[in-house]
């Protein structure tokens, strides 16, 4: 079984059962289904083969849906890119992927024609189109090589046979944004992308009657396996929202009766501080579920309050397809932890030896699991620092309580050592979060002459009134002393990436080189 053969299993079961809603369009499986069969034979007719490549360059959007699970039907490999990067970025990801075809906004037009000549291996674009004025080329060469996604889902007119699909073979390459250096491409198999999604929907009770909402980017993992694959895999509906924004958001809930709600703090951050959002549109919500950064503990425990709602945290990276760890659904939850194993994937804390550490003791997280990704794409060397006897190194710092529940500390690279004495970010943020006057914080440490390096907190106030002495008063009751900001600074906003997960390494970039 795989994503595709499930999805049909269920169109043929359930023709007339809605799978994804789009700008109050509905669209059954059955629908769905002939779609995508419709974009494989599309592949196939222009001549890719199982094994080539594919990036998808689109938005939140059913073709996105289509044009993923038709590439993996043809056996080609889907490599999801933000549309938002810039020509640069993309450029990188379309050579290093070895792209062969591009499924991607009609928007992005100029980006492809000033592309073009350098992707020697590219033969085909598939636009989609998404504006009434969108940009069009001049170029003959690159015109002979677009078509639309329309014309791609024009119905076969003969029967077709397709590859045959190995649980080993790899499904989508998912370029990761890491900490240092150039993008990885993270290869994931089509067991790996079918357990977690069949794991995750059974962990959270997932079924026919639940509508979810996809308002996180569908390129980005999270929303790949919890927002899109694992609802498809349980029969359920798909709520596809273009682009979040807290006003569409409650709007599409109370509208449709959703029931599961995904996002990242942040977005439950804008959620909360949205004047017009009330209790009674969550009233349909059986289910929160935040992942992608550590959710502080203060902002959990006031919207469930304000919204009446129970938020799940998990921990997933692109690496494990992703998700690892979630508080379980059906038994007791602690608020700052990650929760317990998922079906089939085993968490453990090991220290620099590889050596797996009592209770409540910090080290470097490790994961194995059928989720596990095979390695990234023509770096043996990454593959080989990652991937040690079947457990993947995650890079991140946690400990685990007796209850088996895991907490995330920091990421291994962004702890900070003032005299010493290690400090977690993320400590110090969930203080800076219990102040009713922030709004928003991020913690790094910046070099130091006495105690080797300092804590600074970057702060978005709640309103004006803030002042940095009522942070370091503050943070003098909660903290002890070398854990303190040594410096505030006070910020309009905080860089975010595409699902709103704020970015330390873009706060540290605002430091004076």
């Amino acid at each position: 079984m795989n994503l595709v053969s499930k999805l049909e299993e269920t169109a043929s079961q359930k023709p007339e059962k809605p799978a994804c809603l789009f700008q109050d369009q509905y669209m059954t499986y059955q629908e769905l289904a002939g779609k995508i069969e419709a974009f494989a034979n599309g592949l196939e007719d222009r001549g890719l083969k199982k094994g080539d490549h594919l990036a998808l360059l689109l938005g939140n959007t059913p073709d996105f849906v289509i044009a993923f699970f038709g590439a993996l039907k043809a056996g080609v490999v889907v490599i999801p890119v933000n549309p938002a990067y810039t020509p640069s970025e993309i450029a990188y990801m379309l050579k290093n992927g070895d792209v062969k075809a591009i499924a991607g906004i009609d928007l992005l037009i100029p980006v492809f024609e000033s592309l073009h000549g350098s992707l020697p291996l590219l033969e085909h674009i598939i636009i989609s189109q998404t504006a009434e004025n969108a940009p069009s080329t001049e170029d003959p060469q690159l015109r002979l090589k677009m078509t639309t996604f329309t014309k791609m889902l024009r119905p076969a007119e003969r029967s077709r046979t397709y590859p045959v699909l190995s649980k080993d073979d790899t499904a989508v390459i998912l370029y990761t944004s890491g900490t240092t250096g150039k993008p990885k491409g993270a290869m994931l198999t089509h067991q790996n992308l079918f357990s977690n999604a069949n794991d995750v929907a059974g962990y959270l009770g997932m079924n026919e009657k639940d509508k979810i909402v996809a308002a996180l980017p569908m390129f980005h993992v999270f929303c790949l396996t919890v927002c899109m694959n694992a609802p498809l895999m349980s029969g359920a509906c798909v709520l596809i929202e273009p682009q979040f924004s807290p006003a569409s958001v409650f709007k599409l809930i109370k509208r449709r009766q959703a029931t599961i709600f995904a996002g990242v703090p942040t977005m439950y951050n804008y959620l909360y501080q949205y004047e017009h959002g009330k209790a009674e549109d969550f009233a349909s919500v059986r289910l929160c579920i935040s992942g992608g950064a550590s959710m502080p503990v203060a902002l959990l425990q006031t919207f469930e309050q304000t919204f009446d709602v129970t938020i799940l945290e998990g921990y997933g990276l692109s690496e494990a397809s992703p998700v690892t760890c979630f508080n379980p659904f059906d038994r007791g939850r602690k608020p700052g932890s990650i929760g317990t194993n998922i079906l089939h994937v085993e968490n453990k804390v090991v220290d620099t030896l590889g050596r797996e550490l009592p209770d409540h003791q910090v080290g470097e997280l490790i994961v194995k699991g059928p989720n596990v990704m095979k390695g990234y794409y023509k770096m043996p060397e990454e593959t080989e620092h990652a991937l040690k006897d079947g457990w993947l190194y995650t890079g991140d710092l946690a400990k685990r309580d007796e209850d088996g529940y895991f907490y995330i500390v920091d990421r291994k690279k962004d702890m900070i050592l003032v005299g010493g004495y290690n400090v977690y970010p993320r400590e110090v943020e969930e203080v800076l979060y219990s102040h009713e006057g922030i709004k928003e914080a991020v913690v790094i440490g910046v070099p130091d002459a006495k105690t080797g390096e300092a804590v600074h907190a970057y702060i978005v106030p709640a309103d004006g009134e803030l002042t940095e002495q009522a942070v370091f008063d503050y943070c003098e009751q909660h903290l002890a002393k070398y854990k303190r900001p040594a410096e505030v600074i006070f910020l309009d906003e905080i860089p975010k990436n595409a699902t709103g997960k704020l970015l330390r390494r873009a706060v540290r970039d605002m430091l004076p080189k």
